[in-house]
């Protein structure tokens, strides 16, 4: 299915910005071994206002359904827990989509999701 929304990154010698985010153990590994490859995020003003650079711009596109260049994030660090030692890694973050998520990997039927689309994992 064509998304609804992309949104791609366009940073160009920028700094790197880490968007921290925690998994249950299960989609954690998933993602860290390469099985999963996207994550989901509910479509909602506290994902908009975190996702993007400017959230108004957000609404710009659910009226127009252009493209989006720009993300507020290059990377994501996933943890698994909230202890100080917790297992972590970072991937890069390779764009933003809105559309239905695959259900083997926690996305509901026909919902419309935030989706996350992963790079591969840089280090642990």
């Amino acid at each position: 299915m064509k998304p609804i929304i992309s949104i791609k990154k366009n940073f160009s010698n920028q700094e790197v910005r880490y968007l921290h985010l925690n998994l249950k153990k299960k989609w954690f590994d998933m993602i860290l071994s390469g099985k999963k490859t996207e994550e989901y995020r509910e479509i909602k003003d506290y994902w908009i206002t975190r996702l993007f650079v400017n959230h108004r711009e957000y609404f710009e596109l659910q009226k127009s359904k252009k493209i989006m260049k720009e993300t507020l994030h290059t990377h994501i660090i996933f943890s698994n827990g909230y202890s100080l030692n917790r297992p972590q890694f970072v991937i890069e973050l390779k764009g933003i989509e809105i559309n239905t998520g695959v259900e083997k990997w926690g996305a509901k039927k026909d919902v419309k999701y935030f989706i996350l689309k992963l790079g591969k994992p840089i280090k642990q």
